[in-house]
């Protein structure tokens, strides 16, 4: 339990300023309730899943325990994403609660950390007074020192630093787990708030990373996910004496006794190369299913996306992976409505979601982030051009994914089993190494590898019946 602060503490970054405002006044309260409680809420992408399972370990780890909503909870925590305007929105309107919360009891402690904290930096306490903490997907153990110091005011942490890797985790599910590989981005996608919010790449040591995955094996973890913002540029700033590319990263993984299934997200078009994808016909633990991010259809608007390749470099992508594993599921990444985009380049879109048939895709009208290029570009589009747009693309995605599916009819699919089905208690739910959710009836526990006999599909899903246990 914490006591009262008694002095002030240095910030860093952007917060000297805030502190010379006087937002650093008054001290943080301390909580009074006996036992600390926390509730997280996570925003945005995989990396913050990983990011926020850190947090959460290393909370419990100084005594804290999960509560169930932010009315019971100590220490209100937000992990931000700031990728998309709709997850700033969603997060504004939660911040609204917590400062609800806060007024009635100032004893609770709100967090703000992660990307939209990062690029905040300079006003988010003063936007948000009510912050005790914030701070970037960088500076995640900055949080236990703020908790466990007698003597500190509201702080701002925003220094570009190393992993997390070092503290502990608590997985959503003991037999999946996250294995970060790179932090950072050296792309200069010019939508992209990313390298603003987490740095330039850096890659972790090929022997630490299968270290950390051997220790989750023998903890129990059947799959490993790998992450970054571009994993298969994996390796590029090591030193010599310990540089490897992401195809040997993942034979040293798939190496690892008792990992079952390997995923990574997100590569890059124009760092997928063949050895990555003969990796995927040649690694028994890698899944038959890569991310292939499109963006756009047309050469002219990837361009002026940044995204240093066209159409013709992304569609051999997709015929070599075709070629390496033809079962392969292929899924993607979508923008509708980037500024300049004409009907004549979106068709070129639709075309590409006909040709390539993916297996899924996560579609998104064009949000204009804050000190990006785009952000600035002319020809910004109507927001009804672009609704329309995204729901014409939806229904060619989904015709084609639901096409696609049909191939897993009448076969017989490994399934990682994660528990009850969302929508029929009495079925099971998983995941095929295509990545595919499967709701079936049979008999199985959460972390499982079972046969599963698919009997129906549809664009998002699969339906089966259990048919037996895989003994690995």
């Amino acid at each position: 339990m914490r006591t009262p602060p008694g002095s002030k503490r240095g910030v860093t970054s952007g917060c000297r300023a805030a502190r010379r405002a006087g937002r650093y006044s008054q001290p943080v309260a301390t909580p009074n309730r006996g036992l600390n409680s926390y509730h997280l809420t996570t925003f945005g992408c995989q990396m913050n899943e990983h990011d926020s399972e850190r947090m959460k370990g290393m909370l419990e780890a100084l005594g804290y325990e999960e509560a169930d909503d932010r009315d019971g909870a100590d220490l209100i925590l937000f992990n931000t994403c700031s990728i998309r305007e709709s997850a700033d929105n969603r997060l504004i309107g939660n911040l609204g609660e917590a400062k609800r919360l806060k007024s009635e009891d100032p004893s609770r402690i709100v967090g703000v950390g992660g990307c939209w904290s990062q690029s905040m930096k300079e006003r988010v306490f003063e936007q948000f007074p009510f912050v005790d903490v914030a701070f970037g997907p960088g500076q995640i153990d900055k949080l236990g020192e703020f908790l466990a110091s007698d003597d500190l005011s509201a702080q701002g942490y925003f220094e570009f630093a190393g992993f997390p890797g070092h503290l502990p985790m608590k997985r959503e599910r003991p037999f999946q787990g996250w294995v970060q590989i790179s932090v950072g981005c050296n792309s200069v996608c010019s939508y992209c708030i990313v390298p603003s919010t987490r740095g330039r790449e850096r890659s972790r040591r090929p022997a630490e990373l299968v270290s950390e995955t051997e220790t989750l094996a023998r903890d129990g973890v059947r799959e490993v996910t790998l992450l970054g913002q571009n994993v298969n540029s994996y390796g590029r700033d090591l030193d010599r004496e310990e540089r490897i590319d992401f195809a040997t990263l993942l034979a040293l993984v798939d190496g690892v006794e008792g990992i079952a299934r390997i995923r990574y997200t997100s590569p890059h078009p124009k760092d997928m190369r063949e050895n990555v994808i003969a990796a995927h016909a040649e690694l028994p633990a890698l899944c038959e299913h890569i991310h292939l991010p499109l963006q756009s259809g047309s050469s002219r608007i990837l361009k002026a996306m940044r995204r240093t390749y066209d159409r013709a470099r992304y569609m051999k992508r997709v015929e070599m992976i075709r070629a390496y594993v033809p079962d392969c599921a292929i899924t993607t990444d979508i923008i509708v409505g980037f500024p300049g985009e004409t009907e004549a380049d979106f068709e070129q879109t639709m075309e590409v979601a006909e040709e390539v048939g993916y297996d899924g895709a996560f579609t998104f009208i064009f949000s204009p982030r804050r000190e990006t290029e785009a952000s600035e570009m002319d020809e910004q589009l109507p927001h009804p051009i672009k609704v329309e747009r995204l729901e014409r693309l939806v229904e060619v995605v989904q015709r084609r994914a639901a096409e696609r599916a049909q191939r897993f009819v009448g076969r017989e699919m490994e399934v990682l089993v994660e528990g009850t089905s969302r929508t029929d208690k009495t079925r099971l739910r998983g995941r095929t190494r295509h990545n595919k959710a499967v709701n079936f009836e049979g008999e199985a526990s959460p972390g499982d590898l079972i046969e599963v006999e698919i009997t129906e599909a549809s664009s998002q899903t699969l339906a089966g019946v259990a048919a037996q246990p895989i003994h690995l």
